[in-house]
């Protein structure tokens, strides 16, 4: 279960913008069929209350800006990406040809098991690419187990696991695993190089502060050397899963 993210802060922003008072807010969000009170309005813009998806959606409307703004953050989960579109649970279930309680099921679980017609649906419906698909289905820890295993080890053998995980052309998958196999290597380079010049603790600290904002960032930075084909939506080709 998921509570609908809202950002207080990015909400009083957003009404600022368009100069409007909570109670004017108010107003239009119940001439829209949402009732609200101001009170309620500035409830949500200090943090004490949460709108709801509806509210939310309404909201947005009636301040002039997308979910997104609102939300605080780019979509990552299935249900967030969802709310981006604007779309109940019921809506985007009707246009992938799912059952409702199944959807829900799968967004609760963040873990999505759509066969390939109802995938390529659900990609359409919310406009993902190949590497926010990979998050919604919930398989980003999985990636980020094979990339810290490549990077630390042989990582050949795990170009299969990685290519079937993204769908990605085994030479691509190579090239960024051999890339970041690589750039780990350096940092226990630099570090033994430390500890053998017997330099103080403060540059061992610094290494190994940045070894692990490295690895961190594994799922993001292979995205960033896979580079246009991770933000290209999927399905132009034969599918592979």
């Amino acid at each position: 279960m998921y509570s609908t993210p809202f950002s207080p802060a990015e909400a009083r922003s957003a009404r600022a913008r368009v100069g409007l008072s909570t109670a004017q807010v108010a107003q239009s969000m119940t001439a829209c069929g949402t009732p609200v009170r101001p009170e309620l309005v500035e409830a949500w813009e200090y943090g004490s209350q949460m709108p709801s998806e509806a509210q939310l959606f309404v909201l947005a409307d009636v301040l002039w800006c997308p979910p997104t703004t609102l939300m605080g953050a780019e979509p990552r989960t299935l249900a967030e990406h969802r709310m981006a579109r604007q779309l109940s649970v019921e809506r985007l279930s009707q246009l992938i040809g799912m059952d409702p309680a199944l959807y829900w099921a799968a967004e609760s679980a963040r873990q999505w098991n759509g066969d390939y017609r109802q995938t390529k649906a659900l990609v359409e419906a919310l406009g993902l690419s190949l590497r926010k698909l990979i998050g919604v289905m919930g398989r980003d820890e999985e990636l980020s187990g094979h990339l810290r295993a490549a990077i630390d080890g042989r990582w050949k053998s795990h170009v299969g696991p990685v290519t079937k995980i993204t769908t990605l052309n085994k030479t691509r998958v190579s090239d960024a695993l051999r890339t970041m196999h690589g750039e780990f290597a350096e940092f226990s380079e630099r570090y033994m190089g430390h500890v053998v010049a017997r330099n103080d603790d403060s540059r061992l600290k610094e290494v190994a502060a940045e070894r692990s904002a490295y690895l961190r960032r594994l799922v993001d930075h292979f995205w960033e050397l896979i580079g246009d084909a991770g933000e290209a939506p999927p399905f132009n080709t034969v599918p592979t899963y």
